[in-house]
């Protein structure tokens, strides 16, 4: 408790210190390292616990670094090791790797112990890891004398192995005297102990060769025990057979094992405890008796076996889960059942860990007066201990150093002198292993030094980034500079990028930027300074690329392709066919600027490219040349090609074959191309893919295969007219399984919750997988914070959670396909972050300007980087309308939302309602979701323009008077101060009725008149026979019915009233038209009223227009050209 008081300063101190030091690195300049001083730095050492082969010199191995090259020594059992003493001990020349020679017969026994060496030089000592040296033991199996073993059937039975015990411990499987494997189910089974167990033994397990063998596999041997006689009797058919002779006795009067519920075997308690530690292997086994055969099943309480770590092995009989973590500790249960019964055994499993590196130290490069620190931090359970040596010694017992000192995991370095180098090692430890590690303080003192070449010449395309470098070393840290053609004004601006490493980026080279640079680098020791040279070319384009072109056979064809380029840089023109090098063939020949094919054949169909190359860049352009045949005559018959025969297969190679075949007929029409298909009968049988097209000429075809296939071939021929007919398939050829040649792609690290990493990737098809047993290495470890990958190796998925991940933080994230063949090609790393967590803060000081009736705009603080827990996408501002400041409506609206980018810290709120009080909040948030919210505000809205009046209408006409009546608003705003009332009159013409007009009633007399006159004169002349002088009767005698009619006989009633003078039944005006004093003229009269809200008046009339107009209309007016507008 009281050293308490020390954390805060010393994180403020160790924050402090982060801002101040810049790792400094040493290039690995040959010449720079052949100069610069260096403590000595363990580059490689034989592993912790070392078994060797008693057959075999032991070699323990111990190679380190430094400038001056280390010397080197040994301890054994923390005793000095004087390696001259023993001749057979050897140390190789310029390294600390010991050989101990027993070719002569010395037993390795002998040199078994505890080894450790230390690397020595001026500036320090490096120490290796405590090295255990043990001999591998294979002891012979002790003779005994096995019985021969008689059992009832039904009954269980364990067959022992004990195999001596070996240095490592033996493999156990048990065979036949034939070295056949003995076959293995759910009622007979191998333990983890290598005992054999039934569970119901039954006459076919009689047998006298039931042997154990152990293999041990440091030396490869194998070792059996003396087989083992088992005889199963059926008392029941010995009963009845001996009853036949012995006048039915029942000689043996045991019963025969019953049917009977399961009852574990393995382990015999009813619980049991079990400790892994972290990253090891979790093997826990059931093996029951009963009759029938009892299954096996296993659960977690309160949680969940990981399903991609975790396999079932042994008929359900083991559990195995690969990669412990902390998550897997609990209580597991395993489960036997058969219809009479079940019964269960509870595990319980604690993990512990043995320390692993949380952040291992680095080595340190000062410069004298500098600070720095080095860190050592490491997890594990118990805790472990943290303990620091200097040179291989405690570092209590080390002589003291003014300049450094020590807290807890940390070692903080301040004002260092030159001649204070040294080597630190860190020893985390607990009560399951430890873990050791070496890192050097370099105390150097060096001016700067440009390591980069003097006057080199970088050349980019214009708009292409330029980078020119400047490495440079110095210990203070160098500062650089750079300057282009003189020294007079030093680079800055957007235009340029100055990264850590010193060098200079142009994102978009133009021609102004050629030139001469210099980069200068200081300390306080010294200046140093390098020239550099950028050109800046011309691009290359294509400025006539080649056309599309169909050509008929035997006939010659020409593409052009014209580019322009930088005159300073030497062209290259390049041809390509179907993205090939072109035939070699005399009829191709190429140009300048131009490729022309002589004497076209089908096979030259396909797709030409022209490609300008520079020293910098290219371009490509592509046509493509179709070939015809000329007319045919009408005679020849067009068809498919006959189909393919006698396909062979030669020249089997790993992964390649030779196909050949024989063509069909052409059927004149030349085959274009062949297309080979094969069919993988092991992943896929019965479905046929493409591979390859060869042209029509070729009858032959070099196959690449892919491992772990069983292909079958078959040919399809092409011409004009289409495809033939498949060919027969080929025989069947068959790959080796190799190692995956490739690994997932689309490989992705996010987080589905603030603990958890989701790590996905594609899954590698069967023929992708190259052979059996397909599993994914997936690895991960934190950005700059971890050195180790965590992996673990899972199955038939595509998608790994890691769990207890911190929250958004980068993790780097790999995926390695295997197989039981090895592993794929080194996966290259890609950058996930762990899920997101709600954001913990609200934006603050939100404040509201009310800009309108209408809009407001709303002004909050933005949250800090560290609340967001995550990605920050935005805010949210929710506001609502809480009630109207008008007494006669209250009504509170729904919640609204404006979404904001992260970036804004202010925003507009439009469609308000006026004349009310709305509540806002602000949040912001994430990916997962909203954080908490601000503080509700309130504001007002002030008064705005009223809705129109609910309802309006007439409600009484009078000759000189309407009585209106309306509703108030639905949308008052405010407070209604009262109504105007705007209205216009206009008087019509009368309404004329045609059909009661005289001229129209004279009219239709006059024609019905005539139509009866005809009608009787023609009756008249039908009646009448023979001739008849018609003319004469008619001169002689008149007929006064068709006597010419007198001019006034013409006037059938004329009407003569005045126009104007409205008939009877005409249409009068439609009510609400306004009249004044009868008058006759159309009059237009406006002006506005006013009313109070209740309806009364508030003003007067405006009075009559001066201007009058005649009008005549043929539609009466509506009352709401009378009213014009209420407002």
């Amino acid at each position: 408790m009281m050293d308490r008081p020390k954390d805060g300063p010393l994180a403020l101190l160790l924050l402090l210190l982060g801002h101040m030091i810049s790792a400094l690195e040493v290039p690995l300049d040959p010449k720079l390292l052949e100069e610069l001083p260096q403590p000595p730095t363990i580059t490689h050492q034989s592993p912790k616990d070392y078994i060797v082969d008693p057959r075999e010199n032991i070699v323990i191995h111990c190679e380190a670094k430094g400038k001056p090259h280390p010397s080197f020594s040994w301890t054994r059992n923390g005793m000095h090791f004087d390696i001259d003493k023993d001749p057979k001990v050897l140390m190789r020349p310029g390294s600390g790797t010991l050989v101990m020679d027993i070719s002569g017969g010395e037993r390795s026994e002998a040199y078994e112990g505890i080894y450790q060496c230390s690397a020595h030089n001026e500036l320090g000592t490096a120490v290796s890891n405590s090295i255990v040296i043990r001999q591998s033991r294979s002891p012979l199996w002790s003779k005994e004398r096995i019985s021969p073993i008689i059992a009832q059937k039904g009954q269980s039975l364990i067959l022992h192995c004990r195999p001596p015990a070996g240095l490592p411990p033996p493999i156990i499987f048990w065979m036949d005297n034939n070295f056949q494997r003995l076959p293995q189910s759910r009622r007979v089974s191998q333990a983890l102990n290598g005992d054999l167990y039934f569970s119901n033994i039954q006459p076919e397990d009689s047998r006298s060769d039931y042997i154990c063998y152990a293999r041990f596999p440091h030396t490869q041997t194998i070792q059996q025990k003396q087989p083992i006689s088992v005889r199963v009797l059926d008392m029941d058919s010995l009963n009845d057979t001996l009853a036949d002779y012995l006048n039915d006795t029942d000689l043996f009067s045991d019963k025969p094992a019953e049917e009977r519920a399961p009852v574990f075997m393995v382990p015999s308690e009813s619980v049991s405890s079990k400790m892994v530690l972290r990253g090891e292997v979790l093997e826990m086994e059931c093996v029951a008796d009963g009759l029938p055969t009892p299954a096996v099943s296993w659960v977690k309480r309160n949680g969940e076996i990981p399903s991609g770590r975790a396999s079932f092995l042994n008929f359900n009989k083991t559990l195995r889960i690969m990669d412990v973590s902390e998550a897997d500790a609990g209580e597991y249960r395993c489960f036997a059942k058969n219809r009479h019964g079940s019964v269960h055994h509870s595990i319980r499993v604690t993990v512990n860990a043995a320390p692993y590196w949380i952040s291992a130290p680095r080595n340190l490069v000062l410069a004298p007066k500098e600070m720095g620190i080095i860190t050592c931090r490491a997890a594990g359970h118990p805790k472990p201990s943290i303990r620091w040596l200097v040179n291989g010694l405690p570092i209590e017992d080390a002589p003291k150093d003014p300049s450094r000192r020590v807290e807890e995991d940390t070692l903080i370095f301040s004002e260092v002198q030159t001649g204070s180098s040294a080597v630190y090692q860190c020893n985390a430890s607990n009560l399951y292993g430890y873990l050791l590690s070496n890192a050097f303080v370099n105390i150097l003192a060096e001016p700067p030094r440009v390591l980069t070449l003097p006057n080199i010449i970088y050349q980019v395309i214009r708009n292409k980034p330029a980078l020119l470098e400047c490495v440079v070393f110095g210990s203070p840290v160098p500062t650089i500079t750079w300057f282009k053609d003189s020294r007079s004004s030093m680079l800055e601006g957007n235009a340029y990028v100055f990264h850590e490493n010193g060098a200079l980026e142009i994102h978009m080279s133009q021609p102004s930027n050629s030139g001469k640079y210099t980069c200068v680098a200081r300390n306080n020791l010294g200046i140093s300074e390098n020239h550099v040279y950028l050109e800046v070319k011309e691009p290359t384009r294509i400025l006539r690329p080649p056309e599309y072109q169909v050509v008929q056979r035997n006939r010659d064809v020409v593409f052009e392709c014209k580019a322009k380029h930088d005159p300073s840089l030497v062209p290259t023109m390049t041809w390509l066919k179907d993205d090939r090098e072109l035939p070699d063939d005399e009829r191709f020949r190429v140009d300048s600027d131009r490729l022309t094919i002589t004497d076209v054949t089908e096979s030259d169909a396909g797709t030409y490219t022209c490609i300008m190359n520079t020293t910098l860049d290219q371009d490509s352009a592509s046509a493509q040349l179709t070939v015809v045949e000329a007319p045919p005559t009408p005679t020849v018959i067009y068809e498919q090609p006959g189909v393919p025969t006698d396909l062979e297969l030669t020249d089997p190679g790993a992964r390649s074959v030779q196909l050949t075949w024989t063509p069909g007929d052409e059927h004149n029409s030349p085959i274009k191309k062949f297309l080979i298909q094969y069919e993988d009968a092991l992943h896929q049988s019965g479905v046929w893919h493409n591979m390859t097209e060869v042209p029509g000429t070729k009858t032959t075809a070099h196959l690449k295969l892919s491992p772990y296939v069983h292909y079958s071939f078959r040919v399809l021929a092409l011409n004009d007219v289409g495809f033939s007919h498949p060919s027969m398939p080929s025989r069947q050829f068959r790959t080796n399984p190799a190692a995956p040649d490739e690994n997932p792609t689309e490989v992705k690290g996010h987080g589905t919750e603030h603990n958890n990493l989701v790590i996905t990737w594609k899954p590698l098809t069967p023929l992708q997988a190259n052979g059996p047993g397909l599993q994914y290495k997936v690895m991960w470890r934190q950005l700059d914070m971890e050195k180790d990958w965590t992996s673990v190796s899972v199955a038939n998925v595509s998608k790994f959670v890691v769990s207890g991940t911190p929250t958004f933080v980068p993790y780097e994230v790999m995926v390695q396909a295997l197989n039981d063949y090895g592993p794929g090609p080194k996966p290259s790393a890609v950058i996930g972050y762990s899920g997101e967590d709600f954001p913990s803060a609200a934006p603050g000081n939100v404040r509201i300007l009310v800009l309108n009736s209408t809009l407001a705009e709303v002004h909050w603080s933005p949250v800090s980087l560290e609340s967001v827990r995550g990605r920050l996408q935005g805010y949210k501002v929710h506001y609502s309308r809480e009630r109207s400041l008008h007494r006669h409506n209250s009504h509170q609206g729904k919640q609204r939302t404006e979404i904001f980018s992260p970036n804004k810290t202010s925003g507009m709120l439009p469609d308000l309602l006026p004349y009310s009080v709305y509540s806002l909040r602000v949040t912001a948030f994430n990916g997962r979701g909203e954080g908490p919210s601000s503080v509700p505000q309130r504001f007002e809205t002030p008064e705005g323009v009223p809705g129109t009046p609910s309802f309006f209408k007439v409600s009484a006409i009078d000759l000189d008077s309407l009585t209106l009546e309306w509703g108030p608003p639905h949308e008052r705003n405010g407070r209604l101060s009262g109504y105007t009332f705007k209205y216009q009159t206009a008087m019509v013409s009368p309404q004329v009725d045609i059909a009661t007009q005289g001229w129209f009633i004279g009219l239709m007399s006059a024609i019905a008149l005539l139509i009866l006159i005809l009608l009787i004169i023609c009756f008249i002349k039908r009646n009448k026979g023979g001739k008849y002088p018609v003319k004469e009767k008619e001169d002689a005698h008149g007929d006064p019915e068709i006597q010419p009619m007198k001019e006034d006989d013409l006037t059938f009633g004329e009407y003569s009233d005045e126009d104007h003078k409205p008939l009877k039944g005409s249409r009068t005006p439609s009510s609400g038209t306004v009249k004044r004093d009868g008058s006759d003229d159309s009059l237009v009269d406006s002006g506005d009223t006013q009313f109070n809200e209740d309806g009364s008046f508030i003003g007067q009339y405006s009075g009559r227009s001066d201007r009058d107009a005649t009008h005549d209309s043929s539609e009466p007016p509506s009352p709401v050209n009378a009213m014009n507008s209420i407002v």
